[in-house]
């Protein structure tokens, strides 16, 4: 008897679905165990390679702890041979180390005056790391004298019998050199040579008769391709009896780079990767540099300071020559003095120069290498850099 699914209330079985055709497998797809052996070698051929690389241009042997854990500037050309000691010479400044954060609107070279003990002129120094604006909007991390960039102006005269105290509270240790004075050997500066480096937390006297007249400064001989690159440096003039010229206004020019790069600063060098991308004037790039202000017929003296590190700047002043009256603190005869409107101020040259202006109008002073008178590769307000303004009325 046939029975009704449908007529007592069941379901029909459904039928099984049919299987697709088993599909043949296509040789070109399949991963063969030769083809597997000779990609496996490939990769660990390249891997060899890069590492082998790798410790030929780096020095792979350093650890964090060997260098201090230090960050290294963008795009620097690393070498097989560079030392912990060398990465730390190149390193960003730790900002951990910052003792005081100057205002925006600090101004460097301010006067220092000293106290007078028994005849002596005394001078205080101190050494640390600060933040410092070089322009509203870029704020490195320096090592400066007395909390600013460049250090205090020291003015003596002739015959002064002067002290200095420097006190170093930088995490390493630092020295000071007079730059062109003549003076005792044992109070010349240099680390290492004349005189044990100054420890963090130490400190170190110098004292000395002044004998010349001229434009001098002062800066760290210590570590110095590192120390000076980040501030440590600052005008020392000393006056004579009479003035070298006539002149009606001075102006002290003292130059530095600075490489500041995604919020760290490192000392800028003349090596691959290590070149400034900021310069200054008195610690500040144009347009924050200073504006001097004269009057037509008035003469100004310029005291270029070559207190940068690595770098020769051609200074040009618009507006007419200028007279070179003395170099390096030494004055020139005037039957020697000669007319330029462009003058290379290489690191540690000084130039004495007086300028007349000759018309109303703003006339500049300015690098006449072009990319020094720009801030991180852009214009502000027509220039940047080592530029200034002399406004003539």
């Amino acid at each position: 008897m046939t029975m009704d699914h449908e007529a007592h209330g069941g379901t029909r079985p459904k039928a099984a679905p049919a299987r697709a055709p088993r599909r043949s497998r296509d040789p070109v797809f399949v991963v063969t165990r030769a083809q597997l052996v000779a990609v496996s070698g490939l990769t660990v051929l390249a891997l060899v390679v890069g590492l082998v690389a790798s410790a030929r241009s780096a020095n792979l042997t350093l650890n964090a702890h060997e260098v201090g854990g230090v960050v290294m500037p963008p795009g620097m050309v690393s070498r097989r041979d560079l030392s912990a000691e060398a990465m730390r010479d190149m390193a960003a400044v730790d900002l951990r180390a910052v003792r005081y954060e100057a205002p925006a609107d600090a101004r460097g070279d301010q006067p220092l005056e000293p106290r007078i003990e028994n005849g002596v002129k005394v001078f205080e120094l101190e050494a640390a790391v600060i933040r410092w604006n070089i322009l509203p909007w870029a704020r490195v991390a320096a090592y400066a004298y007395n909390g600013q960039v460049p250090g205090p102006r020291i003015r003596i005269s002739v015959g002064d019998r002067v002290r200095f105290v420097v006190r170093n509270s930088l995490p390493v240790t630092t020295t000071v050199h007079w730059h062109g004075l003549v003076l005792p050997n044992a109070m010349d500066g240099p680390a290492g040579i004349t005189q044990e480096p100054i420890p963090p937390g130490g400190s170190y006297t110098y004292e000395f008769t002044a004998r010349q007249q001229g434009t001098f400064f002062y800066h760290s001989h210590d570590d110095a391709d590192r120390q000076e690159a980040l501030g440590l440096y600052g005008a020392l003039i000393v006056d004579g009896p009479r003035p070298l010229a006539a002149y009606d206004r001075e102006l002290v020019v003292q130059l530095q780079e600075w490489m500041f790069k995604d919020g760290y600063t490192f000392p800028a060098m003349p090596m691959d990767g290590m070149q400034p991308n900021f310069f200054t004037i008195n610690g500040k790039a144009y347009p924050e540099t200073e504006v001097v202000r004269m009057r037509v017929g008035e003469r100004l003296l310029v005291r270029f300071i070559g207190s940068q590190s690595g770098f020769i700047h051609p200074m040009h002043i618009h507006g007419g020559p200028f007279t070179i009256v003395a170099t390096d603190g030494q004055a020139v005869p005037e039957a020697g003095r000669i007319e330029k409107d462009t003058v290379n101020v290489g690191p540690g040259e000084r130039y004495d120069v007086v300028w007349e202006a000759r018309a109303p109008g703003r006339w500049l002073l300015h690098c006449h290498i072009n990319h020094h008178t720009r801030n991180d590769q852009r214009e502000e307000q027509g220039a940047g850099g080592l530029t200034l303004i002399i406004q003539v009325d």
